[in-house]
């Protein structure tokens, strides 16, 4: 990680330099704001704010995809208000312990790494799931059960419909955890609750837990066919969309029967599993003899 010291402290600029790279920080400095236009490609800059009639705004824009930390002598709008607006990243005032600098330089390159695997993750999934068939063509009331038979498809109206309102989602899955009291506990009302796994439940349990989640903005998967007349509010994905959205490359119905096994064992019990193939418990284990899957205890 290179960091590039703008100080024209000679001492205080060495003494940094010198903890740094013990440190493991591969650190270059210089005295002045024109120096610094001459170096590229830097992950920190340590700017001081107090090197007598230079302007260092421009530096700021120069490095402003790096994390700028100001070394200021003291707070006042100058030192620091002004420059955080223009883009520096935070400030530290003089004299400081290395261990605080330390600090700040973790802190945000941990940020920085997490923009951007948030930035590639939204990325990823708005070119992979999204598109303008993944849109719920109704008024949305809420709590909203989402019914279809391909989880998939599920994730991506409820991406779609987050991305296009604006709502971070809190995640929960009842495959993981079957006890909705925990959920309860920790649902949002400035989120988009996506809860899947919901047919998972008993119907009393559906019931219980729709009633409780009343007025909370939540979404909840329900994979199958089949859902009580008693839920009024269930928006249910058509099978147009579906097919719409199946791989390109088209399966063997053996290759079909196994990767379903692999993919569902964990989640579905046999006697459902084999229903759900259509074939009976016996044939389905004959399968997995067939296809070599030993069966999970």
């Amino acid at each position: 990680m290179k960091i590039l010291i703008i100080e024209n402290e000679i001492y205080l600029a060495q003494s940094i330099t010198t903890k740094l790279n013990h440190l493991g920080f591969d650190c270059e400095n210089v005295s002045n704001i024109k120096e610094a236009f001459n170096i590229q490609l830097v992950d920190i800059v340590l700017l001081s704010t107090n090197i007598a009639g230079e302007d260092f705004y421009p530096l700021i824009e120069k490095f402003k995809n790096s994390i700028v930390i100001l070394m200021i002598p003291y707070i006042n709008d100058d030192t620091v208000t002004f420059p955080l607006q223009a883009g520096a990243s935070d400030y530290i005032v003089k004299p400081f312990m290395i261990d605080e600098l330390v600090r700040k330089i973790k802190h945000f390159t941990h940020y920085k790494q997490l923009q951007k695997e948030i930035l590639f993750y939204k990325d990823y999934f708005c070119s992979s799931l999204i598109n303008p068939n993944h849109s719920i063509n109704a008024i949305v009331s809420f709590p909203l059960i989402i019914k279809s038979i391909s989880q998939k498809i599920i994730d991506a109206y409820v991406i779609n419909y987050a991305i296009i309102k604006k709502l971070s989602i809190n995640f929960h899955s009842f495959y993981k955890n079957p006890k909705f009291q925990d959920y309860l506990k920790n649902t949002s009302r400035q989120q988009l609750n996506y809860i899947i796994g919901f047919e998972t439940l008993t119907k009393e349990k559906r019931e219980e837990f729709l009633k409780k989640l009343k007025n909370t903005p939540a979404m909840l998967s329900y994979l199958g066919e089949e859902i009580e007349d008693s839920f009024s509010n269930v928006y249910e994905i058509s099978a147009k969309s579906i097919t719409e959205n199946l791989e390109e490359d088209i399966l063997s119905v053996d290759e079909y029967v196994k990767t379903t096994i692999l993919k569902f064992e964990d989640k579905y019990p046999d006697t459902e599993l084999s229903k759900k193939l259509g074939m009976s418990r016996k044939s389905l284990w004959e399968r997995r003899k067939k296809y070599g899957i030993a069966k999970k205890k």
